[in-house]
């Protein structure tokens, strides 16, 4: 697929070390949005967690609110929703406010949930996730497109269910399905006809994984009549750069290995395995995240969308290896130099230049010429005006 504008983003989930303050750090979610926002960001996806004590956002619809109000331009989406966890027509009802109160500037992205001590603090099971997040999703999409829901299931009883106002976005607001190792958010997702977040990380085992749901997404968005469209994909995939390798490797080692033993003791399942003592070694060493400069990272994103065949939005994951300032630098660095090769916004530019430059000997003689003539010209009125 011939790529010409890849949006970009990040995924907050988000990743704060256990000794910080948490109202800063929440704090300083909101300041690297409006941050992003400024640098020409299109999306920042918000994470729903409620235990283990590193990712610290309970409600990503208060969070995009607040955000909302500090920003002008960039998207906020559910990155993402958790739907067993809520009533399917309350959860709706709620999205459409916030649609509203963004004017079209949220999005709803929805998953099973992600963290299994999450889901047994209210009595869900880890079995019976994916199969709530389909009855939940199916739901959803008839509330939002004005139908009224009859339906009792043995963790929801909705009756004349109908939604009180329809979207701001129209004919609906943008919703996707978060889908990683298993291949059930990318057959949600395909069912409806709806955008697919791939999370899990880009090393190349992962982005087989992701390749092959990308496929699965194909076939039941065709059997479901729907045309699937590859600018519907997202890809999270980890990034820090700097202005050199050495400095970015210096950068992540403010926080690299407290977001690695997190996944360890925590997470669903490791990013960086036990054992392993250095994960910044690891990481590059199997192509996991990109760590280096901006030529490293336009590579790794080239990469990336010659294994895919072509992805609509690349998210970085928003992982807190750096310090505030490395971190904000890190994504000054991506808006200048990384994203415009892939979003066009250069070559007229350079087009422009390179007319210029290769044309500038007959263009400097054109030049030369009219000021002569004009000074030709006030010498040969001089005498007359004397005269």
């Amino acid at each position: 697929m011939p790529h010409t504008y890849l949006r970009s983003g990040i995924f907050l989930a988000p990743f704060h070390a256990l000794e910080e303050n948490p109202t800063l750090a929440i704090e300083r979610d909101l300041e690297l949005v409006q941050h992003l926002d400024r640098l020409g960001y299109h999306e920042a996806w918000i994470g729903e967690h409620h235990s283990g004590g590193f990712e610290i956002i309970a409600s990503p619809e208060v969070f995009i609110a607040t955000a909302a109000e500090r920003t002008r331009h960039i998207r906020l989406g559910t990155g993402v929703v958790s739907l067993p966890y809520h009533n399917p027509f309350i959860l709706a009802d709620r999205m459409v406010l916030l649609d509203h109160l963004t004017r079209g500037r949220a999005m709803f992205g929805m998953g099973p949930g992600a963290l299994v001590h999450d889901a047994k603090k209210i009595g869900v099971e880890a079995a019976d996730q994916r199969p709530m997040m389909n009855q939940s999703l199916d739901v959803i999409v008839r509330l939002l497109a004005g139908e009224t829901v009859t339906e009792k299931t043995d963790w929801y009883d909705l009756t004349d269910a109908r939604l009180q106002l329809p979207c701001y976005s129209q004919p609906v607001m943008e919703m996707a399905v978060a889908a990683s190792r298993s291949p059930t958010g990318a057959l949600a997702a395909g069912r409806h006809g709806i955008g697919m977040l791939s999370i899990g990380g880009t090393s190349p085992d992962a982005m087989t994984q992701h390749a092959r749901n990308w496929g699965l997404y194909e076939e039941q968005a065709r059997a479901h009549g729907k045309t699937p469209d590859r600018r519907n994909w997202r890809l999270v995939s980890l990034f820090h750069i700097a202005e050199t390798r050495e400095r970015a490797r210096e950068n992540v080692r403010f926080g690299i290995e407290k977001f690695a033993q997190y996944f360890r003791d925590v997470g669903t399942f490791p990013i960086v395995p036990h054992g392993i003592g250095d994960a910044y070694e690891y990481l590059l060493d199997n192509q996991a995240a990109c760590i280096g400069t901006p030529d490293d990272a336009i590579a790794y994103i080239q990469r990336l969308l010659d294994g895919s065949g072509g992805f609509g939005a690349i998210l970085e994951l928003a992982h807190n290896w750096a310090d505030w300032p490395a971190t904000q630098r890190h994504y000054e660095l991506m808006a200048r130099y990384v994203l415009p090769a892939f979003q066009g916004s250069r070559e007229w530019r350079q087009d422009s230049y390179g007319f210029a430059r290769d044309n500038s000997e007959v263009f400097r003689a054109q030049s030369q010429a009219a000021v002569q003539t004009e000074i030709d010209r006030l010498k040969a009125r001089r005498p007359a005006a004397a005269e």
